[in-house]
Parts: C-alpha cells; structure tokens; sequence
C-alpha cells in the first residue's frame, strides 16, 4: 500500500494509461514509480473499483481503475516518488480496512487476491 501524495490516505499505485503500453504494462510501470517495486504483473485484470477525483479543470470526474497483481520481486529504497509518499506492506484485511474508497476494499477483502 502507498499512500496519495495530496492527503496522505492509503490506496494503491495506480495511474491512467500509458500510451503504447498494456494495461499490465502500465501497472507495472505505476507500481515502480509510487511504491518502487518490480516484479511480473499478470496481463489480466482481478476487478475494478471506482472513484470521484476533483480535476482543476473539470472538476468531478469519476476514474475507473482495473487492478492488475503484480508478483514483487524487488524493492527498492530509491523510486521516482519516494519522497511524495509513505509505503507499507498490508495484509488484504488490513489494507481493506486502511483504505477509504469502498470498492477497492472490497476488492481487497475479495477472493481475487488470493494466490491460484
């Protein structure tokens, strides 16, 4: 779990579309800029969850993100934002209950995290 840059509150690395990469790929390339980690990310989504964001300019929008797992191989001290943000390692009940957006804690309490 890492925390937002803006209010500090737990969530997970996340981001919009890379262009030209995969929706995996784009997890990936989050996941090491937020939180410093690396490993293989399975090419397919386990969920999705909703959320309202205020944007400058548009105000309200509603984001969707597809949650994509990635297996950490690697974690490192320095990473792109490790001065804009707090990382902790969670249990799924843990982080589901860190986490204010509902739909991500639901998810995080779901089956879909659990190893194959």
């Amino acid at each position: 779990m890492i925390t937002t840059r803006g209010s500090g509150r737990w969530i997970i690395p996340k981001g919009r579309m890379i262009d030209g990469l995969s929706g995996a790929e784009t997890a990936a390339q989050e996941a090491w800029e937020e939180a410093g980690v690396t490993g293989r990310c399975e090419t397919r989504s386990i969920g999705q969850f909703s959320f309202d964001k205020h944007h400058r300019d548009l105000g309200r929008v509603t984001c969707v993100v597809d949650v994509y797992p990635l297996l950490v191989a690697k974690t490192a001290d320095w990473f792109p934002e490790v001065a804009e943000r707090r990382r902790r390692w969670m249990l799924p009940e843990k982080a589901a209950q860190a986490v204010s957006i509902d739909g991500l804690s639901g998810l995080l309490r779901s089956n879909a995290l659990n190893p194959h």
